[in-house]
């Protein structure tokens, strides 16, 4: 994985809004306003990752919240200019991590159809695609709802160095 030897894997907190939301703008088209950021990174409940290039850059985030024992993610970004560089693995990786030590045993996501990489990455942890969700994005792009035992795929997916 190449990363800028500045950059760090953080646990992203609510002064951490306006850095997430600039990476939603670069790397999510807007998925988010700056009040739904305000109160993703307020709530204890909610396990949100970055990779930080400084305190107010962020060149990856993931978030998700764990209900009972599964881990529902609701964000992955990476700056474009960083893409393929293993800055999503990294973030995905430590929320993963996170959520089974909060009691997730699963994890569930919805990725656009069209999503090459995001889907490559997913299929690399071990996601499977369980479902659709048809016209789910704003431009009325299909998701897929992919899921994880991460239990399982944790213990034996050892390219993943879990």
């Amino acid at each position: 994985m190449l990363l800028n030897p500045d950059s760090k894997t953080i646990r992203l907190q609510r002064t951490h809004a306006l850095a997430c939301l600039k990476l939603d703008a670069l790397s999510l088209h807007g998925l988010w306003t700056s009040d739904h950021w305000e109160r993703e990174l307020s709530d204890p409940q909610r396990i949100c990752i970055g990779i930080a290039a400084s305190a107010d850059t962020l060149l990856a985030m993931a978030c998700g919240w764990v209900v009972l024992d599964e881990l529902q993610i609701t964000v992955l970004g990476v700056e474009p200019e960083h893409r393929r560089r293993g800055l999503g693995r990294a973030v995905l990786k430590r929320l993963l991590l996170d959520a089974s030590s909060a009691g997730a045993r699963h994890a569930i996501l919805d990725v656009a159809e069209d999503n090459h990489g995001a889907r490559t990455l997913y299929s690399a942890f071990g996601f499977q695609t369980v479902g659709r969700r048809d016209r789910y994005y704003r431009d009325g792009k299909d998701a897929l709802i992919q899921s994880l035992e991460m239990q399982r795929e944790m213990k034996l997916n050892s390219a993943l160095s879990w």
